[in-house]
Formats: structure tokens, C-alpha cells, sequence
């Protein structure tokens, strides 16, 4: 179990106070690690942090700002002088205000540009700047593990029918920037796993399925229909693949995409 065990590392979430940042912060505490949880809001990640012991750190960090990063890492590198993991999970999933007018807004005739290039510079850019400027640090140690947060729908299309209601209705399509750039952190995964191997930074790929989240109740059926567990994923269910690709158990691991999805990508 010794393999499992990231005591004295430093390991940095973004997106961390977010339904599955919260949990990887958790995972990643729970295996001993000093965990940085960076966020927009400094504030609320303070105090989840303190929520999670006085070794962690809480700082407001905007993935999409190379001297906000910046700023972030020389206040964790004043603070414990290494950065030892790194798990790029901010990300954007479109919204749309009025859920009656979702399911137009939400086709691909009339998906809006700006939508499309805020996700670009969130989940691909984002994912970019955080590791150019804390990978960096990785590297000049020789040593580290990036995880990158994509996703099923990096792997395969969404399908369109989950989001039908009872009667059919569409109520939500599916739109092209979350696959589009979840795909698109998969490729960046393996060329920086190619980039850095000769400085010993691993960097691997997460793909988890759907989480429940209090959504429709035809939905979650829907989603629950296609996996083999007949499920959508708990928040938690991600904590282990975490620490595996942060620890040693996943030494020999690089350029890899770990898919998690109770067999949504099986069939």
C-alpha cells in the first residue's frame, strides 16, 4: 500500500471547489498529500481547505491568466517549495439560463461562437498555461504526475437521445465545445507525456462518465441505461483512479487516458 501513499507531496487541483474537485482534493488529502485547491474564488477554497486540515492551501487562481498562475505558483512554492502533482480539472460545461429555450439554444445551428471559443480558452488553454508555468516546476526537479481531467465524451460522441424527456421531447442537446475540447486534452496529454518523459513527469489522461448531480429523473434513467453498471457515477467514485495516477502505483504509466465510466465506452 506503501505505493498508494503521496506523504510530504504537494499536489495542486484546479477547478477545486467544484462538485469533483472537491472530492479529488479529498482523495489526494486522504492519501497524505499537502493539497493546494485553486479556484476562482480564494476564499471558498480556504475554507475548504482549512475544512481538510492546516497543512493545506487555498488560492485563487484563473486558469485562462498566465500571471494569475504565475502569482499562484510562487506562493505555493513560498509555502512548501515543490510541486509534486498537478490535476488540471477546471473546465467549463455549457449551461444555459432558461431551460425552455435550452433545448434551441443548445443545437448545433444555433450554438453561439462565444460559447465555443470561452470553452477553447477554459479546457484546452487552461490546461495549456497551468501546466507551461507548474509543470515547469516538475520538471526542473526531475519529477512529478499531471493528471489531466477529460472525459468519455472525449473518447465518443454524445448521444442525443439521453437528453429526451418521456415524451420525447429534446429538451437538451448535447453541445460541441465540451467534446470537442475534452478530445482535444487527450491529444495535449500525450504530447506533453512525450514532451517530458526524459524529465521523469508522467502526465496521463482521466476520463470519467457522468456524475449524478440532481438532475432530471429521465435523465439519470437515460444515462443509467447505457453504462454496464446501470448507474451514473457518485462523486466519489473518482477518488482512487486519482490517487493511483498521482502515486507511485502508477510509475511505469505515461501518456495514458484512464477511463472510468461503468462501462459507458464498452459497448
Amino acid at each position: 500500500m506503501n505505493l498508494f501513499s503521496l506523504d510530504n507531496k504537494v499536489a495542486i487541483v484546479t477547478g477545486a471547489a467544484g462538485l469533483l474537485g472537491r472530492q479529488h482534493c479529498l482523495a489526494l488529502a486522504e492519501a497524505g498529500a499537502n493539497v493546494v485547491l485553486a479556484d476562482l474564488d480564494e476564499n471558498k477554497c480556504a475554507l475548504i481547505a482549512s475544512s481538510l486540515g492546516t497543512r493545506h492551501l487555498g488560492v485563487g487562481i484563473d486558469v485562462t491568466n498566465h500571471g494569475s498562475i504565475k502569482t499562484a505558483k510562487e506562493k505555493i512554492l513560498e509555502r512548501y517549495g515543490r510541486i509534486d502533482v498537478l490535476v488540471n480539472n477546471a473546465a467549463i460545461n455549457d449551461m444555459f439560463e432558461n431551460p425552455l429555450l435550452a433545448g434551441t439554444q443548445s443545437m448545433f445551428e444555433h450554438y453561439p461562437l462565444e460559447m465555443w471559443d470561452q470553452s477553447w480558452k477554459v479546457n484546452v488553454s487552461g490546461v495549456f498555461l497551468c501546466s507551461q508555468v507548474l509543470g515547469a516546476v516538475m520538471a526542473e526537479q526531475g519529477s512529478g504526475s499531471i493528471i489531466n481531467i477529460a472525459s468519455t465524451y472525449g473518447m465518443v460522441a454524445p448521444d442525443q437521445h439521453i437528453y429526451k424527456n418521456k415524451a420525447g421531447e429534446q429538451t437538451f442537446y448535447k453541445s460541441p465545445a465540451y467534446p470537442v475540447t475534452k478530445s482535444a486534452v487527450i491529444g495535449f496529454t500525450k504530447f506533453l507525456a512525450a514532451y517530458w518523459g526524459n524529465k521523469n513527469v508522467r502526465v496521463n489522461s482521466l476520463s470519467p462518465g457522468g456524475v449524478e448531480n440532481s438532475q432530471d429523473e429521465f435523465f439519470k434513467n437515460n444515462y443509467s441505461a447505457k453504462t454496464l453498471l446501470g448507474r451514473m457515477a457518485s462523486a466519489d467514485d473518482y477518488k482512487g483512479a486519482i490517487v493511483f495516477l498521482a502515486s507511485e502505483a502508477s510509475a511505469y504509466m505515461t501518456g495514458a487516458n484512464l477511463v472510468v465510466d461503468g462501462g459507458w465506452t464498452a459497448i
